[in-house]
């Protein structure tokens, strides 16, 4: 299928369920499209070797949890404060954030920045929830959006509506997910 084929069926699977596909532009002048359904090409690449941060949670998985946060827009904001296209929040952000693109600013809004340091975060997780009950990869994504405190508590997945439709989301756009183009070697 063409790249003018799958975005076409992005953006009549968006307008079908009420909304029309919205581009933004990054700080670097490129377009992103907010259909969670399919990986940007200008991102391809570096999901691809953000992922490399992190082995244990495939690229496929990244780019869904990627989808789940922000649908892609490197100035997505949420009700409770996370920012960006990996939706980090403030102090996270402070602790966690990456300089990957090597500019000497560890940028929030710098979606190569915001998504190398959300791969490592989840190998960080990973390693904190490594003790707690059920699936280590469910938990790392819920250690992503409830925080490892929570997981561990809860000796797995936290009983929080939110997380557990969070994980179960990012799971299915993991396998429905479209990457514009083949999917890149980095």
């Amino acid at each position: 299928m063409t790249v003018a084929a799958v975005t076409l069926l992005a953006l009549v699977g968006t307008a079908a369920a009420g909304a029309w596909s919205l581009f933004t532009s990054t700080p670097q002048g490129q377009r992103i499209t907010n259909s969670p359904m399919v990986v940007p090409a200008e991102l391809q690449r570096v999901l691809v070797k953000a992922s490399r941060r992190c082995d244990a949670v495939p690229v496929e998985i990244l780019a869904a949890q990627i989808a789940a946060e922000s649908h892609w827009d490197p100035r997505a904001v949420s009700p409770v404060g996370a920012q960006g296209i990996a939706q980090f929040m403030p102090e996270v952000w402070n602790q966690y954030g990456i300089d990957a693109n090597n500019d000497g600013i560890a940028d929030v809004w710098d979606p190569v920045d915001a998504i190398h340091s959300a791969a490592a975060l989840n190998c960080i997780n990973r390693r904190l929830v490594k003790d707690a009950s059920g699936n280590r990869l469910r938990n790392t994504l819920a250690a992503y959006n409830a925080g490892f405190g929570n997981v561990l508590k809860y000796d797995g997945i936290p009983p929080f509506p939110e997380t557990e439709a969070y994980v179960a989301r990012i799971l299915k756009y993991a396998e429905t997910l479209e990457w514009e183009q083949e999917t890149p070697t980095a």
